[in-house]
């Protein structure tokens, strides 16, 4: 299929790679030179503007989006809008949250152009290991773009999950349940650590991988680390989140569902940012004040 990309990130190259490596044409632009120049070795045509590249596109057009999300979304799909015709089709591949989608594919709709949502998962492995697919909207528009998903997903990988919307609000609750996860890897891992018996944990990492009921992607991921960085002495214990285990904790308020874990892991990550917390001082001030109990000056 001929394939309009726009966004060669970590995620977007590789993409635009799998792509290629099935035999579609693909026809990108990025806001910097050089990954549109890898893309052009790969075999992909590039363009300087998104008008260059859309009028390169013969028949019914399809462009992917993988930019971040927000506003770089929403840029996107109006400069693409008025280049479009009816029945054509935009894809949004990047972690938008699910009520911007459902806002942006009616904003598409109305132009006659088919917005189809869909949360991508796989990371830098998605090259060798393809990507998990979840994607919501026109259910034709999505059938007709099936050769793309299947390219890019390892068998059974992809799959429609509804109308518009729906793509992205299960990619959302997949990143909260990951949250959750990694939390509880991490404390694990740093019990082990912590205990008297000097447990090798690059060793444990992999033991755990063969029948273990823990046994996962992310635990191979752990041993990698570890396989690394014995000890983790090379990294900094400084969490960073993009956004979907904050929709995801939001949209459970909404919901009425109690998410501790995935909330709690939220909230570890916002610890793990801060150098001095004032909370943990006001702790250490208010157990000393009622009980006595020593503290640790600055100075000591």
């Amino acid at each position: 299929m001929n394939i309009g990309f726009i966004g060669l990130g970590k995620m977007g190259l590789n993409m635009v790679h799998r792509l290629l490596l099935d035999g579609h044409n693909l026809f990108v632009t990025n806001r910097s030179k050089e990954p549109m120049m890898e893309a052009e070795k790969l075999g992909a045509r590039s363009f300087d503007s998104v008008k260059e590249l859309v009028s390169s596109l013969e028949g019914r057009k399809i462009v992917w989006l993988m930019v971040p999300s927000g506003k770089p979304v929403d840029e996107n799909i109006e400069a693409l809008l008025p280049l479009l015709s009816k029945d054509d089709i935009i894809i949004d591949g990047g972690n938008s949250y699910y009520k911007d989608s459902e806002l942006r594919a009616k904003r598409c709709e109305e132009s006659g152009v088919h917005y189809l949502d869909c949360g991508t998962s796989g990371g830098i492995w998605g090259l060798k290991e393809g990507y998990c697919l979840m994607y919501g909207g026109n259910k034709h528009a999505a059938k007709y773009c099936e050769p793309i998903f299947k390219t890019l997903a390892p068998e059974n990988g992809y799959l429609y999950c509804g109308e518009a919307g729906a793509g992205h609000f299960v990619k959302m609750v997949h990143n909260g349940i990951e949250y959750g996860m990694m939390q509880a890897y991490a404390e694990g891992f740093e019990i082990l650590e912590k205990s008297k018996f000097n447990i090798d944990l690059k060793a444990v990492s992999k033991l755990w991988q063969y029948g273990s009921v823990v046994r996962s992607w992310l635990l191979e991921l752990a041993h990698l680390a570890l396989n690394d960085d014995p000890k983790l002495e090379k990294i900094k214990g400084f969490v960073q989140d993009s956004g979907e285990g904050r929709w995801t904790v939001q949209t459970a308020i909404e919901l009425d569902v109690p998410a501790q874990i995935i909330t709690a892991s939220l909230f570890n990550r916002f610890q793990s940012r801060q150098d001095e917390s004032f909370a943990m001082k006001m702790l250490a001030a208010l157990r000393n004040q009622f009980g006595g109990h020593a503290v640790k000056n600055i100075d000591n």
